[in-house]
């Protein structure tokens, strides 16, 4: 089974994931940490939770998502995954953040491992479904594991919302498409872990999701 730490990291607000196994080799999912004491937190929490990090995941390239890529890079040795329908993303990723006022100068600029839809990542003796939910970015994916029944969902589905639509690449029938047809058709009992707010799970967002339950 895997386990679950979160942080929520950046001027944005924004969730940072370490998602671990029985043998404590973790995950981190969208590397948030903009600050030095949020770099430091990070770093720390690996440490006393005695995990060895050994994949760098992206759920897509929006800037409150990757400021730590080039941190968590050089800390650890891991190369970012994306999907490759991200990289125009990543590329805009500075630009982005100077239009929200938010200097971003520590950019990774290395090789990426490009991901694809319907691929698996193994952590150990679990595997992380790659579900591909383009609509708030165009390459968005979430990683989903079927033995611990949850779901690392980034900007797709919130706690009674959906991921804004009205930046570039962005597209709102794309987005309820990714959410009805990769989504919801997990069990109801899926822990739904977003890249913005609380957690939430399938069977809640089914009943309570103004976005899902008035269509």
């Amino acid at each position: 089974m895997l386990s679950v730490k979160s942080f929520t990291f950046n001027p944005v607000q924004e969730n940072t994931y370490l998602l671990y196994n029985e043998e404590r080799e973790c995950c981190i999912i969208d590397p948030g940490c903009y600050f030095p004491q949020e770099e430091q937190q990070l770093a720390d929490a690996i440490r006393s939770e005695g995990l060895k990090p050994v994949l760098l995941l992206n759920t897509h390239c929006h800037f409150d998502h990757i400021f730590g890529n080039k941190f968590v890079a050089e800390t650890w040795g891991l190369t970012p995954h994306l999907h490759g329908q991200e990289m125009p993303v990543l590329e805009r990723a500075a630009q982005a953040a100077a239009a929200w006022q938010i200097p971003f100068t520590a950019i990774y600029d290395g090789p990426v491992v490009k991901i694809r839809e319907g691929e698996t990542i193994s952590l150990g003796g679990e595997e992380l479904q790659i579900l591909f939910t383009p609509g708030h970015s165009p390459g968005s994916v979430s990683f989903y594991s079927e033995t611990s029944g949850l779901l690392i969902a980034g900007d797709v589905l919130f706690n009674r919302s959906i991921g804004r639509t009205d930046l570039p690449g962005g597209d709102y029938d794309t987005l309820i498409r990714s959410i009805h047809t990769q989504l919801l058709v997990l069990p109801d009992e899926t822990k739904v872990y977003p890249g913005h707010g609380p957690m939430t799970t399938i069977g809640f967002e089914k009943m309570n999701n103004p976005f899902l339950t008035n269509r």
